[in-house]
């Protein structure tokens, strides 16, 4: 991979078997990629940069003003997202298999044997999120598939460092972030209707947009409402 420098802001410029040149500035922290085909000469990746700077920089401002939530600790009363909302964890000890449960408005409970370190609440948790997007995800892209009249191969849930979602068009396999466990289901529901538009179309053009304000006309209002909610404090990498 290699770097440029445009007032500046660090480029990172990968080449690949690709026939157009794309752009993307990552949350949390607002890296710049510029994935270029393979024959583009420096001089061409420069100056398209140059001419994206002002949509760079507008970029990188919103995902600066985001809030930032600090590494869990898993402790009494801590705060604790899901689907949107926001509880307080309430740690019980006991001899007993581990679970969570959602208690009120208000606590989430975890179970967890006593003396149970970090790490291993952390992985309950985590668990947790797992089984509950297994449980929203076979509706929503049963939904999409009738509206779009594609069809899903398979589908996974990972923790992923850049992206909310990907897809592998020939393989017709999309993944989810596990981050969108916490996410309300509004927003769940536009990166699962973004990646299965994928299936119609390959590229973010205009056809793809197309597709996306024909099916999901508020998908842009969808996507802002995403990226202004908090964020892990995990420093994202490509």
């Amino acid at each position: 991979m290699a770097e440029i420098i445009i007032n500046e802001i660090k480029i990172d410029v990968i080449r690949k078997d690709i026939k157009n040149i794309h752009l993307a500035v990552y949350p949390p922290t607002g890296r710049v990629r510029i994935a270029a085909p393979l024959k583009t000469n420096e001089d061409t990746v420069r100056l398209y940069a140059i001419s994206k700077l002002g949509w760079i920089k507008r970029n990188q401002r919103r995902f600066y003003g985001q809030e930032r939530i600090p590494p869990r600790e898993y402790k009494q009363r801590e705060s604790h997202y899901f689907q949107g909302k926001r509880y307080l964890l309430n740690i019980i000890e006991i001899e007993a298999p581990p679970k969570v449960v959602i208690k009120n408005k208000t606590y989430i409970d975890l179970y967890v044997r006593p003396g149970a370190h970090v790490e291993k609440r952390h992985e309950i948790m985590n668990e947790w999120y797992r089984e509950q997007l297994k449980k929203q995800c076979p509706v929503l892209i049963e939904k999409w598939e009738k509206l779009l009249d594609v069809k899903v191969s398979d589908w996974q849930i990972k923790k992923m460092k850049t992206k909310w979602g990907s897809c592998s068009i020939e393989r017709k396999r999309i993944w989810l972030n596990l981050e969108l466990a916490k996410k309300p289901e509004q927003c769940l529901e536009y990166i699962i209707a973004h990646e299965m538009v994928h299936l119609l179309e390959r590229y973010h053009n205009e056809r793809f947009l197309y597709y996306m304000d024909k099916y999901l006309p508020n998908w842009r209002k969808l996507k802002t409402e995403l990226n202004k909610l908090p964020v892990s404090h995990t420093d994202w990498g490509y």
